[in-house]
């Protein structure tokens, strides 16, 4: 699959899991360094964001929007994820007050491979937007075609509206 990066077209390493498909296995690092498994994440309604860098200001606009909406949905678990270094994300969690969702490290690329997000030319994550439900499966995908363009907050958030309002019911 390709997208561009300030109008050129860049490869990923594959194409993305689709909707209706099970998150692939993959290994990342939180905050406290501990594994964070595919099997950990399972078993909640899950919106998982991947950035290419944290500390770049598009990364930072999406990541604090979704840590604000995060309240909106108590239920679900919000999770950015990029391949900066734990300690990089520390400083930015620290710095922006962010604590509604959990950022993790993909250092290691375990999930830029397993879910084909890595963009090896440019060295970083694909901007993705993923809603997993509880068994694993994806239900929601939207990759941003422009890697400088923030997603679309809303078509997402919509998504996630009316599958949080079907567990409620």
């Amino acid at each position: 699959m390709k997208i561009t990066i300030n109008g050129k077209e860049e490869s990923m390493f594959g194409n993305p899991p689709e909707v209706g498909e099970q998150l692939p296995k993959f290994k990342l690092e939180d905050a406290d360094g501990n594994k964070v498994k595919t099997a950990d994440i399972i078993g909640r309604m899950t919106l998982l964001s991947t950035v290419p860098d944290i500390d770049t200001p598009v990364c930072s606009v999406e990541t604090r929007k979704f840590n604000q909406e995060a309240d909106k949905f108590p239920d679900v678990r919000f999770l950015t994820v990029s391949n900066n270094t734990v300690e990089q994300q520390k400083n930015w969690c620290a710095a922006q007050g962010v604590q509604n969702l959990q950022m993790l490290s993909d250092e290691n690329l375990s999930l830029g491979y397993a879910m084909k997000l890595y963009l090896p030319n440019f060295g970083a994550l694909a901007r993705t937007i993923f809603i997993i439900d509880a068994t694993g499966k994806i239900i929601y995908r939207q990759v941003v075609q422009e890697i400088h363009d923030e997603p679309d907050y809303a078509d997402a958030l919509d998504a996630l509206e009316k599958v949080a309002q079907r567990i409620d019911d």
